[in-house]
């Protein structure tokens, strides 16, 4: 099939196209939730306009990729992905790099990485478990459960309710997997990955079936212990490929089917910013606190809630209220080209007058950037010239930061990004 690339947060136009009428009804309806903006033209030529979501969709008559650029390609989004989920695969991911580029999208290479964590389970041996069934049998086993044997069966010896515990593969588990590994051999588009999920699918399906997995419900059923930890790699991708929101260390939104993956960057760089954040504050007395509301901030003349506030994440020292806060509003935006929007502004001046109890209330805005940049200071003053709130915005330089994962050139971008949003100064210095 055809496909088209755009970069995130980029329009272009597409000619030659034969649409279905599933196809013009996408464009129509809003079945990307705003997603991706596309728009059928009287020229015949397809509008597509970008979002700050990344991946594929793919229509009957053209599949469009949604290329990351702020922050680099797709392996920079993946390893963004291991460090805000604190599931460190930086070894995985780094073996992709040895792949020739065939213009691999980001679904592809999340089955990849799927399929090489399940190639190794298999060599480890897939895991077993005790499993309760109740079967009809002709002889007994386990338990024998009366009041069914009474309702169904009374009078026979030849058939017996029983329920009993079998040591058995069909677990939740290898059902994860195996769904994902399914899906993987659908809907990728390189053959090559295809065909390696599907060998390894059927290897799995020898040991399990998952024809009713509910992917949002196992992923809220998965608890790992001694015996299942290696399987937590390959869960994660599996999780994020069958698309399930309910699992809160993944970021993918679902579409609506599965021909459309989308991963929000939005949501994957406030957790990547918070974690990072984490690490800096480390030992400094500072705390971050993430999607904290400042519950009592609005509220009617006498007293009663109104509604709530919540900042991405505050930095707070100290406790009770005179505590030391600086909120901090996460954005997935160009300001490292452009000015703040007027629209944060005002949320973040409103976010460091309800959390701060100085005079002149401070606040920051954390967004993405793809090289180093000054800090961008705002000032909102009163009529006569006083300043009443400030504001500062501080960009990360996600591509550097990605590169010093894991080594020592890290703490000092750190230290930095600290010194930035003036967590250092307040709490005492290293």
């Amino acid at each position: 099939m055809r496909t088209e690339v755009v970069d995130e947060y980029r329009k272009i136009f597409i000619s030659g196209l034969t649409p279905s009428p599933a196809d013009r009804a996408a464009a129509d309806s809003d079945v990307l939730g705003g997603r991706l903006k596309l728009r059928w033209l009287a020229s015949g030529k397809l509008e597509v306009e970008a979002t700050s979501h990344v991946g594929v969709v793919a229509l009957d008559c053209v599949t469009i990729h949604i290329r990351p650029k702020l922050v680099g390609r797709e392996l920079a989004v993946l390893k963004m992905l291991d460090y805000a989920s604190g599931l460190p695969a930086f070894r995985q991911v780094d073996r992709l790099r040895d792949l020739p580029d065939s213009g691999h999208d980001l679904r592809d290479l999340i089955c990849l990485l799927l399929t090489l964590e399940c190639e190794g389970l298999v060599r480890r041996g897939l895991r077993r478990d005790y499993v309760r069934r109740q079967e009809t049998l002709p002889a007994m086993r386990g338990r024998l459960l009366a009041d069914r044997q009474v309702l169904r069966r009374f009078g026979r010896l030849d058939a017996l309710e029983c329920r009993f515990d079998e040591f058995d593969g069909d677990i939740l588990d290898n059902q994860v997997c195996v769904a994902a590994l399914h899906m993987a051999a659908r809907t990728a588009r390189d053959r090559a990955v295809r065909t390696r999920a599907r060998r390894v699918a059927s290897d799995f399906s020898a040991a399990c079936t998952a024809e009713s997995l509910d992917a949002r419900q196992a992923a809220q059923h998965l608890v790992y212990h001694r015996h299942n930890e290696h399987y937590r790699q390959a869960h994660r991708w599996a999780l994020l490929l069958l698309q399930a929101p309910g699992f809160v260390d993944l970021f993918s939104t679902a579409g609506p089917s599965s021909r459309t993956f989308l991963l929000d960057m939005n949501s994957l760089f406030e957790a990547f910013a918070t974690r990072l954040l984490r690490e800096a504050t480390h030992r400094t007395g500072v705390a971050v606190h993430a999607q904290e509301s400042l519950s009592r901030s609005i509220s009617r003349p006498d007293g009663r809630h109104y509604t709530s506030i919540t900042p991405d994440i505050q930095l707070i020292r100290g406790h009770g209220p005179s505590a030391w806060r600086r909120p901090v509003d996460v954005k997935y935006k160009l300001y490292g080209d452009r000015t703040i929007a007027s629209a944060d502004l005002y949320q973040s001046f409103v976010y460091g007058q309800a959390a701060n109890r100085e005079e002149t209330s401070t606040a920051y805005i954390l967004f993405a950037a793809d090289r180093d940049i000054e800090p961008d200071h705002v000032v909102l003053r009163r009529l006569d010239g006083a300043p009443i709130a400030r504001l500062t915005g501080v960009g990360v330089n996600v591509p550097r930061i990605l590169k010093t994962l894991g080594t020592p050139h890290l703490r000092p971008l750190l230290d930095r990004l600290l010194d930035d949003l003036g967590g250092r100064v307040q709490a005492g210095g290293r």
